[in-house]
């Protein structure tokens, strides 16, 4: 049923209790269907939101399968995002934002800083999954920088360093996040800690957890 390559549609359908007719931004958008974290959302809940990719192959794609969305084929850390936003009228309370870009050449934490400085101001998102790639990069900090800057911004880890299977074992690479203004905290909370005990040791990030462990029906 979800399409998320780790199932963070269903996160963010679970933390917004199915929600529909809701919006997201989408960094990263790569395929329109395959482990896409909001064709679920558009698809069957109504959802419209803003999908960018700098890979010009996929806006056929787009077009086709993704037409509630507004596609932007740029270099994410190039976009001025107050612009943008305020173009298309982006509303201020936004239900989800998906920053899934390259950690090794810079893209996420650059891109993550001109978010904190062109929009987190003023807008807000329920929701956030953020690619950090901790397991095999480390580059300008990402995973600590942008820890420092989302909870700066008042917003509250819920799953820390979910990983994948590789070959070489559980690789950590995503923390999902929420803004207390905007979700049910007492539900999170109490969803926080009944999977804690699924996390396990791991050398790199002190614990890590399997994004296909995670329970939400408890």
């Amino acid at each position: 049923m979800y399409n998320g390559q780790a199932e963070q549609d269903k996160f963010v359908n679970n933390i917004l209790k199915q929600k529909k007719n809701g919006f997201f931004v989408e960094i990263g958008s790569h395929h329109p269907i395959k482990t896409n974290n909001t064709y679920l959302l558009e698809s069957q809940y109504n959802y419209k939101g803003i999908m960018i990719e700098q890979d010009h192959s996929f806006l056929p794609l787009y077009k086709t399968h993704r037409n509630n969305s507004i596609h932007i084929i740029h270099d994410a850390t190039k976009i001025d995002y107050n612009k943008l936003f305020t173009f298309y009228n982006v509303p201020l309370e936004i239900d989800y934002l998906q920053v899934d870009l390259e950690v090794d050449n810079g893209s996420t934490i650059v891109t993550l800083l001109k978010l904190d400085q062109e929009i987190f101001d003023k807008y807000k998102f329920a929701t956030i999954t953020f690619e950090h790639d901790i397991y095999h990069s480390n580059f300008r900090e990402t995973r600590k920088v942008s820890r420092e800057i989302l909870k700066k911004r008042g917003y509250f880890c819920v799953f820390e360093d979910i990983f994948n299977l590789g070959g070489i074992g559980p690789c950590p690479y995503e923390d999902w996040y929420v803004h207390p203004d905007l979700v049910d905290m007492e539900y999170v909370i109490k969803l926080k800690e009944y999977n804690e005990k699924f996390y396990i040791n791991h050398k790199i990030t002190g614990k890590t957890i399997n994004w296909n462990s995670i329970e939400y029906n408890f």
